[in-house]
């Protein structure tokens, strides 16, 4: 297929005008969006980086990190995409996993100096050998993408493929530091075609989505289908209830995309009661349970309908709801499985029960990302020998047609629609000198869906305060995300038969606590 690059040079042409991106600062056209990203693309190139180098992005969401996506692409490199609310850690892991030659990215990132990151890895004998600061969040001003005569465009052979590795991405899984999920853009052309038909989408529409550009649902709903339908795209540099509804309004936005945390959000806030919702026709949501009175609300408050996919980063969408659901079906189920995706449920011993069972999803079809980068032992637990890739969940299809999410195999807790590992949340927490041993488990959440429970044991029953083992695990760089945010010491962890720590009895007394 064309890849995108290609597709917004076509707009560019013969739509010069139109409008690509709405930004908080700035409407960016599809001219401009082209021009820009060929200047950068010669700026990459300048500095000698070989086709396939990747390069590291970290930049506020907003039309700039878009630009700086489509340079690479011109530029035949691949992006680490990393995410704007990455702590230090997560930062040097990520470049140091991809094996990054490069970084673009301002000067500091929540408090990390970049300059003297990018230095400290270079002693550590890490190939990172340029640095390209955007300081204006490569915006009109900023000097990486404005026309220099001495830097020649990149030649059309030097772009990607759509076949070919364009970005990677990071993702907990359950245990360690994030992988890297390997994309090409031919999957985000497959996952394009049922959210166009589930969504009924069209050249009229408006997009406004919500999520971090890097991570699967913030690239299908910016990246990709609002540049393949040829329509404008809202990106708040941050999301704020207040400031989306209000994009909302001026913008006359018909699609917005928002995990279930954000939408909850909108709906508790005040100006939710006073916002002109009138355009909006479509939220897809995700990424975690959707709750069905809280969907039910926004759909009977708004005007909207509440569209769900269930799948993964690493597998694109195994399945949907549409327009044409019942309400019953859209918000407490997550839709049909999608043909070409040829979704089967594997019980404990892979046998097939998709007929009738309860089992964990497993798909293989055109969305499936290339699996993690450089990590074959992760890619074995990934996909079975046969081919089909496993999601960790544990599903049911019933007499409809409809697949249900009834649990997880996988230790993780996903809060605001990110998965956060749980045995890696223990062992930093580990770390703390009162700490014997720690349990992270999921307590539900009107708001986040789920946040961080940690239950320890304390060397000779000493008490810890959650506010010193917070201090703690800043101190160490960890990721905010990863901070426990209910702490509670018993004298002894249970155990289950094996010597493991009894997951399951500390989930049900984390169900029983109160709500923060």
């Amino acid at each position: 297929m064309m890849p995108l690059a290609q597709r917004v040079e076509t707009l560019a042409r013969t739509r010069p005008t139109e409008i690509a991106f709405h930004g908080d600062g700035e409407a960016l056209c599809w001219r401009d969006y082209a021009q820009r990203a060929d200047y950068l693309a010669a700026r990459l190139l300048s500095a000698g980086l070989k086709r396939g180098e990747r390069v590291a992005v970290l930049l506020p969401d907003g039309p700039g990190v878009h630009i700086a996506y489509l340079a690479c692409e011109k530029a035949g490199l691949i992006v680490m995409g990393i995410g704007p609310r990455a702590g230090p850690d997560e930062v040097r892991h990520l470049i140091r996993r991809s094996g990054a030659r490069a970084l673009l990215s301002g000067r500091m990132h929540r408090g990390l100096d970049l300059s003297a990151l990018c230095a400290e890895l270079r002693r550590e004998g890490h190939p990172l050998a340029f640095e390209f600061r955007a300081e204006a969040g490569l915006g009109a001003e900023d000097g990486l993408v404005q026309a220099d005569q001495t830097m020649p465009l990149p030649e059309p052979a030097r772009a990607l493929a759509s076949d070919e590795i364009f970005l990677l991405n990071s993702t907990s899984g359950t245990t360690g530091l994030p992988k890297c999920v390997a994309h090409d853009q031919d999957r985000w052309f497959a996952f394009h075609e049922p959210a166009t038909r589930n969504a009924e989408l069209g050249p009229e529409d408006i997009f406004l989505s919500a999520l971090p550009a890097p991570f699967g649902f913030g690239l299908w709903t910016a990246h990709f289908t609002p540049t393949l339908l040829g329509i404008p795209c809202v990106v708040p540099a941050a999301f704020s209830p207040e400031a989306v509804l209000r994009a909302i309004a001026h913008h006359r936005v018909t699609v917005l995309a928002a995990v279930s945390t954000q939408f909850i959000l909108m709906l508790e806030s005040p100006a939710f009661a006073t916002a002109d919702l009138s355009s909006l026709r479509i939220l897809f949501t995700g990424g975690e349970a959707v709750p069905f009175e809280r969907a039910a609300a926004f759909e009977e408050r708004s005007g909207a309908a509440v569209l769900q996919f269930y799948g993964s980063n690493e597998a694109g969408a195994l399945s949907g709801t549409t327009t044409r659901d019942t309400r019953e079906k859209r918000l407490r189920t997550a839709g049909r499985p999608i043909a070409n995706m040829n979704v089967r449920l594997f019980d404990d011993s892979g046998a097939d029960v998709t007929a009738g069972g309860r089992g964990q999803p497993g798909c293989r079809g055109p969305q499936i990302s290339r699996g993690y980068w450089d990590d074959d032992a992760a890619n074995t637990e990934l996909f079975r020998k046969d081919g089909w890739m496993l999601t960790g969940d544990i599903a049911e299809i019933d007499a409809d047609g409809y697949l249900s999410i009834v649990g997880r195999t996988a230790d993780i807790i996903i809060r605001g629609g990110k998965n956060l590992s749980g045995p890696a949340i223990e062992a930093e927490a580990q770390t703390h000198p009162s700490i014997r041993l720690a349990a992270a488990v999921a307590m539900p959440d009107p708001i986040f869906g789920e946040r961080v429970c940690l239950f320890v044991e304390t060397n000779d029953g000493s008490s810890l305060a959650l506010a010193d083992l917070k201090a703690h695990l800043a101190a160490r760089g960890v990721s905010k995300e990863w901070w426990p945010e209910r702490l509670v010491i018993k004298e002894l962890l249970p155990l289950s038969s094996g010597g493991k720590v009894a997951k399951g009895v500390l989930r049900a007394e984390a169900r029983e606590l109160p709500a923060l």
